[in-house]
């Protein structure tokens, strides 16, 4: 099958669109700095420092989900309560994150935001909810 594949390719492009998501807030931040820039007033450190922390925590983020994803793969077992939700939140977020993109940023970045997204979801999907080591439970009698 191509699900084991799947979830470790979407994995490698989370980390690096996490290290990405951290040195373009590094960067933003540095032109804040640069340029003292505040926002109604508020004070250009605390708005440098929210940079930062708003890119680390999206690149924490964008980490644990490829850290999931490549338990995932590797066990080739369907993911955990946990470990969907995070990935579930993972996919909304590239989905709105892939609409904003659209206007700011324009059609390659919509394009790569929806490709992470299919890759995320269709991790989701070939696991689905059943666990591989657990053979169902047929609803039919068995012949005796």
């Amino acid at each position: 099958m191509v699900r084991r594949p799947v979830a470790v390719v979407a994995a490698i492009v989370l980390w690096v669109e996490a290290v990405g998501i951290v040195v373009l807030n590094g960067i933003m931040a540095r032109f804040v700095e640069a340029q003292s820039m505040s926002l109604d007033g508020l004070d250009p450190d605390v708005m440098v420092a929210g940079t930062w922390g708003m890119g680390i925590g999206s690149g924490l983020f964008l980490a644990l989900c490829g850290v999931l994803l490549l338990v995932t793969g590797i066990r080739d077992r369907s993911p955990g309560r946990f470990a969907r939700i995070v990935l579930i939140g993972c996919a909304v977020l590239h989905g709105v994150l892939g609409a904003l993109t659209v206007g700011l940023v324009g059609w390659p970045a919509f394009a790569y935001m929806m490709g992470v997204l299919g890759l995320v979801v269709l991790s989701l999907i070939a696991y689905g909810t059943e666990d591989p080591g657990h053979e169902a439970v047929s609803s039919e009698a068995a012949p005796a």
